[in-house]
């Protein structure tokens, strides 16, 4: 019979195997992991589970945030715009976590399946409602999701129409004052940032957040209607162009 101290020494042998075992299986690196925000790292095992995910839910379009940039991923999700398919903001924690953890894995591919299910009713938002970019979910720290869309404040259709419109209706002379006021905005750019390189123009969006998919419908009328007001003629524009003066 081997004394206590072979005993222990035995233990203590398979206990730092175990433990080299485990470090091994958790280790993370950087993969192919599809679309993604920040620099992700998975384990083996969350990397077989997120490609799972992926597959189950494939009518929908993934994109893996790394943890230190998941307040920074809802200001890049028109970069990721698809009009046919949802986006999903996921970050890395959450995927190794329901990789492993059973309970957790159901509640927030409850919550993933939730908005699939709304589908049909965001696939037809997106081609009635106007100036829609994108519309995605974020999967939150909350045990919820929020919902967002990417706004266009200057490509919708309605917006594109008045302009057309109010262009016609402008006077040479007006036109002329606009292109003098422009060249003076430039020339103040130039000034400021200390060479004669203009910034290329960024697309000009908004983003609207909601807690469920009836209140950001809600937030995308309004904002629409917000706009129109905003880019509705005025009489006096409306006017121009539309008399002669005879007095001359």
């Amino acid at each position: 019979m081997g004394s206590i101290s072979d005993v222990m020494a035995g233990a203590a042998s398979a206990y730092e195997a175990a433990k080299a075992e485990t470090a091994k299986e958790t280790t993370k690196t950087t993969g192919n992991y599809g679309k993604m925000i920040g620099k992700a790292k998975l384990s083996e095992e969350g990397a077989k589970y997120y490609e799972e995910l992926k597959k189950k839910y494939s009518n929908m379009d993934f994109v893996l945030v790394s943890k230190d940039m998941k307040d920074y991923a809802k200001q890049n999700a028109s970069s990721f715009g698809n009009p046919n398919r949802m986006v999903v903001l996921i970050d890395e924690e959450k995927i190794e976590r329901m990789a492993t953890d059973e309970e957790f894995r159901a509640k927030y591919e409850g919550l993933i399946s939730q908005a699939q299910a709304k589908m049909p009713q965001l696939q037809a938002a997106m081609q009635t409602k106007p100036g829609i970019k994108t519309i995605g979910m974020q999967v939150g720290d909350n045990g919820k999701a929020s919902f967002f869309a990417v706004m266009s404040k200057s490509n919708t259709d309605m917006t594109k129409k008045l302009q057309e419109k109010r262009a016609e209706k402008k006077a040479a002379e007006k036109a002329e004052a606009k292109k003098e006021a422009k060249k003076e905005q430039l020339e103040k750019l130039r000034e400021g940032h200390g060479s004669d390189e203009i910034p290329e123009d960024e697309e000009d969006v908004e983003i609207l957040m909601a807690d469920s998919v009836e209140e950001l419908f809600k937030k995308i009328d309004d904002f629409n209607f917000a706009l129109r007001a905003d880019s509705v003629l005025s009489p006096q524009e409306m006017t121009v162009g539309q008399s002669i003066d005879f007095k001359g």
